[in-house]
């Protein structure tokens, strides 16, 4: 699919009628309108729409200065946007402070780790729980029955239950990254955000890690930014194309890879 096509089809209204019902009834989880972002007078992210879908695994991708980075930034309140509107569900996520959006439901992962190295994989999950944030929160907070069994749970979803007494800095770089996955999902949230979640991992934990969010997708809608296209093959059903902040072209891993605009300003370099 050319971007010319796609984006032409982005602006031809249909009618409610005409589509199927599935669509009618299940608004995007995240919308995103005419943004914008300018530093300095470098616009970053120009004019750009899109959305993400319930349960959805999207993968954006671009050549570097493509504002992928600074997408993630406006979604997650880290950079406010210069115009344009980037809606949660039924909030207006431009408005909010970044802390506010994690409480509404969006995480986020940047490209390196951040975890605790000197706590064991099982305190990093547990400090991130909702209920265990704040000084006073973290004195009165009770590993409950429930606390232990989740954190169990995610620990044997990230592939790390059997390092819950592990001290973090003894994991692999791979086992970091999903560490940090899982203190995103003990916070329990609708739609995360990745950036590069695969940089500097062996090609086995590459497709661990494919498999891992595409079982989060079944619960969850992600967005995941990648350089890695073998990566990006394995786990993508539809792949946005940023080309100096604005949509280049979208759709399946064939359409956007037999796109003469994707091929000449990304695959082809």
């Amino acid at each position: 699919m050319h971007a010319a096509t796609f984006q032409d089809s982005m602006n031809v209204p249909m009618k409610a009628d005409s589509l199927p019902q599935s669509v009618v009834s299940a608004p995007p989880i995240l919308a995103i309108k005419n943004l914008t972002v300018s530093f300095d007078g470098f616009k970053a992210v120009d004019d750009l729409s899109m959305s993400i879908n319930e349960k959805e695994l999207r993968v954006i991708i671009g050549p570097n200065g493509a504002g992928k980075t600074t997408l993630l930034d406006m979604i997650c309140g880290k950079t406010k946007p210069t115009s344009g509107s980037i809606r949660f569900r039924d909030l207006e996520l431009t408005r909010l402070p970044d802390f506010q959006i994690v409480r509404k439901g969006v995480g986020r992962k940047f490209q390196n780790p951040s975890i605790y190295e000197d706590l064991t994989v099982g305190e990093n999950l547990e400090i991130s729980i909702p209920q265990a944030h704040g000084v006073w929160a973290s004195i009165l907070f009770r590993r409950t029955r429930q606390v232990k069994e989740r954190i169990g749970s995610i620990a044997e979803q990230i592939m790390l239950a059997d390092h819950l007494r592990t001290k973090s800095g003894r994991l692999s770089h791979g086992q970091k990254q999903w560490l940090e996955i899982g203190m995103l999902l003990v916070q329990d949230p609708d739609l995360l955000l990745l950036d590069e979640p695969v940089a500097g991992m062996s090609p086995r934990e590459r497709e661990q890690t494919a498999e891992l969010l595409k079982t989060i997708a079944l619960g969850k809608s992600l967005v995941v930014i990648e350089h890695d296209m073998d990566f990006v093959k394995a786990i993508a059903n539809t792949i946005t194309v940023l080309h100096q902040g604005k949509l280049l072209s979208q759709g399946s891993v064939d359409q956007v890879q037999n796109d003469p605009r994707v091929i000449e300003v990304y695959l082809g370099h």
